[in-house]
Order: structure tokens, then C-alpha cells, then sequence
């Protein structure tokens, strides 16, 4: 049996406003073809199916398209909500899907026995724990008036509660067999880019990986973008975004892991390399230096290069705002656009207007990055990490 692990698709994105739905009918039509050509049993995809809790109505085509092709290969789907996922939008056709055998968890049930698959093919036979994102009310209580450090350790507390009752269920109910765990959160250790959504409060209630108790013979997980295997025993994948997602991304190299299983056991992990559809590029220096750079890059590749600029001049003026506006709106010719810029100057008279370097637009800057900057244009100002964890806090509970 052949089970193909991916996630993070996010569907709807947008490169500061530059739409990426391309990108994904590239990867989505690749991936068809390949689950057909190598007779994929299995398609596990962990959580960020959609960008937005609210995708738009192009989002929703994009997705239904996908699975419209997909109901046609003799393929097991299972689908997981991811943190920046709504589990009443993905849950809401979840019956209707069922009759094309695709199963899709959307959020958390009642009943953990609710989220365990099991999967039939070729003599062989899997269990799917198909564990989607754990929002705070799935894994504890919350108690006013509790600190910030207390709701974290609760956290990483729920969440081992909360696997270690997964694994339970499994010892209980199909030891013996194949054990697949899906999961989508954030395992201290693995790297994270700038396009991962801090996921319940910064990161800082990570889990260690010894939490899934050496049990599931592989862990399919989400939520970061960068593939990587976090585990001494080499059982626990993330398999990353299929494109990427932001410019700390540019130089990954995209991928799937296909899993087979054979004679009761896991085979191999191989891992499958995704054609690169689109560059995108970073250029630093002065202006006449980036233009330049701008100006010889020849690189093509079957969708536009993106590129990022940033300008760093020794004296501010006038005349050189001017001529960087004056680069970032005349485009260069060829196959490369500029999303995102940014000027810098080494010598300058700082002031409340300057908390971002010119040419950020407001879009650019997360709610974190923007309220650190006030909290340093505010001076005096004592306890600023709490103000700073509360304000992640805000941020949570909104999701934003």
C-alpha cells in the first residue's frame, strides 16, 4: 500500500496581494498525475487546506475542482483542519464527501474513536488517526485570572494528555496494525518560516517530540512549511507546503513523502521532489546596485518570478525616494515582478512617522511586528513582554 503525505496548501493565498491560485493548478495537476502514475492508495493531507477561515468563492472552486478530479482515482482521501482552517467550512460537505470515500475531519470530535480511519488495500491494512488542529477548549479548561505562564504549560500539558489518550485508544483497539497519526501543530525543534501563523501564542507551547510516545509508526504532520523530520527514530514528517508561501521560503525545495507499506510494517519513506513552478528572488543593495540585478536577471521558469527588493542608501533624500518609487512602479521588463520592496537609509533623522523603513506597506507588517514597533517608539514602558504575550494572546483568540 502507497500512502502519499502532504499539507499546508492554502488555498486562497496571496504573496503580499499577488495571487498564487496558479501555483497550486500546477501542483494539483502534478499531483493527480502522480497518484495516478504510481497507483497512490492513500492521499493524507494535515491541515491548511484553505488560507482563510472565509475563503473566497474562488478558493472554494479551486478546492471542489481538486476533488472533483481526485474522486476518479482509486484513492483513499483524508482531510484534516488546520489552524488557519474553519472546522464548520470543511466539515459542512463532510457528509456528502463520505460517498466518494473521502474523509474529512474538520475539527476536533466529541469521541476520539471518531477520528480513527481504517484503510483496506492490497492485502494490506492501515489506522488513521486523522487528528486535526487542537484549539485551546479541545485540550484544557480555562480559569480567570491565570497567567501567562500557567496557560502555557496547561497547553503542552493538553496536548500530551490528549495524544497519549490517541495512542491509548490505538493499544486498545487495533494494536498490531499499521499506525498512521495525523497532526497539525508545531514539535519544538523543526524550522519555521515567516509565513507560519504563530500557532497557540507564539510558538512557546511547542511539544516535544517524545510526546507521541514512540507508538505510530508514522506521524503526518502540518503546520510547518519547511520539510523536515524532527525525530531521533525518523517516524515523525513534516512534508511542508507544496509552493512557497513567503521569501524566507525561496530557497526550499518543495516535496511530498510517499509511505509504503508492506507485510505489516513500513517499508520505506521516500521522498518526491515537486517541479518549481516559480522563482522568487531577493535583491539588496543600493538602488543603482539592485537595478542593475533587476535589469540581468534572465532566470525563467513557467510562471513569473517574484521578487522582493530591498534598497539601502547612505543618506536620505528626496531625490532618491523618488527614484525608488520611480523603480518599484516602472517594473523591470522580463519575466520577473516586484511584490514587495523596501528603502532603508543608513543616516537618517528617526522619528515617531519612521517605526518601518519606507516602502513597507501596511500589509507587509504582521499585528505582532506592528505593536512590538509601538511598544519601542513608547519609552518607559516596563513589563513589555507581558504586554507583548497578551497581545498574542488577543491575537489568538481573534485569529488573526
Amino acid at each position: 500500500m502507497k500512502i502519499l503525505h502532504t499539507s499546508d496548501w492554502h488555498i486562497g493565498k496571496q504573496l503580499h496581494k499577488y495571487d498564487l491560485s496558479e501555483d497550486l493548478d500546477l501542483f494539483f495537476g502534478w499531483l493527480i498525475d502522480y497518484i495516478e502514475s504510481e497507483n497512490i492508495d492513500v492521499l493524507l493531507v494535515s491541515g491548511d487546506i484553505f488560507d482563510q477561515a472565509n475563503p473566497s468563492q474562488a478558493a472554494y472552486k479551486q478546492y471542489y475542482d481538486l476533488l472533483k478530479t481526485l474522486i476518479h482515482l482509486d484513492c483513499k482521501i483524508i482531510l484534516t483542519g488546520g489552524n488557519h482552517d474553519s472546522a464548520a467550512v470543511l466539515n459542512a460537505p463532510a457528509e456528502l464527501l463520505k460517498a466518494f470515500d473521502i474523509s474529512v475531519i474538520g475539527g476536533a470530535t466529541n469521541e476520539i474513536d471518531e477520528m480513527f480511519i481504517e484503510v483496506e488495500k492490497n492485502n494490506e491494512k492501515i489506522v488513521v488517526a486523522a487528528i486535526p488542529f487542537l484549539k485551546d477548549r479541545d485540550i484544557r479548561k480555562s480559569v480567570a485570572g491565570e497567567t501567562y505562564a500557567t496557560k502555557i504549560e496547561q497547553i503542552k500539558s493538553g496536548l500530551q494528555s490528549y495524544f497519549s489518550d490517541v495512542n491509548t485508544h490505538y493499544k486498545n483497539n487495533y494494536s498490531g496494525e499499521v499506525f498512521f497519526v495525523m497532526g497539525h501543530l508545531y514539535v519544538q525543534g523543526s524550522e519555521i518560516s515567516e509565513s507560519e501563523r504563530d500557532i497557540q501564542i507564539g510558538n512557546q507551547a511547542g511539544v516535544e517530540a517524545y510526546m507521541f510516545e514512540g507508538v505510530p509508526n508514522y506521524v503526518a504532520l502540518g503546520h510547518i512549511h519547511k520539510p523536515q523530520v524532527v525525530s531521533r527514530e525518523h517516524n515523525i514528517h513534516y512534508c511542508g507546503s507544496p509552493i512557497p508561501l513567503s521569501f524566507s521560503e525561496k530557497k526550499d525545495q518543495k516535496q511530498i513523502n510517499v509511505i509504503t507499506v508492506e507485510n505489516n510494517k513500513i517499508a520505506e519513506v521516500d521522498i518526491v521532489l515537486i517541479p518549481k513552478n516559480r522563482n522568487l528572488v531577493a535583491f539588496e543593495g543600493s538602488l543603482e546596485e539592485v537595478r542593475n540585478k533587476l535589469n540581468n536577471y534572465s532566470e525563467t521558469t513557467t510562471l513569473m518570478s517574484l521578487a522582493e527588493i530591498i534598497v539601502t542608501e547612505e543618506t536620505e533624500s528626496l531625490e532618491r525616494r523618488q527614484a525608488f518609487e520611480e523603480l518599484i512602479n516602472s517594473q523591470p521588463e522580463g519575466n520577473i515582478e516586484i511584490v514587495k520592496s523596501r528603502l532603508n537609509f543608513n543616516s537618517k533623522i528617526r522619528g515617531a512617522s519612521d517605526a518601518f523603513a519606507v516602502g513597507t506597506n501596511v500589509a507587509d507588517v504582521t499585528p505582532m511586528q506592528m505593536f512590538e514597533k509601538k511598544l519601542e517608539l513608547q519609552s518607559g514602558l516596563e513589563n513589555t513582554e507581558e504586554l507583548k504575550n497578551a497581545f498574542r494572546e488577543l491575537l489568538e483568540e481573534l485569529k488573526l
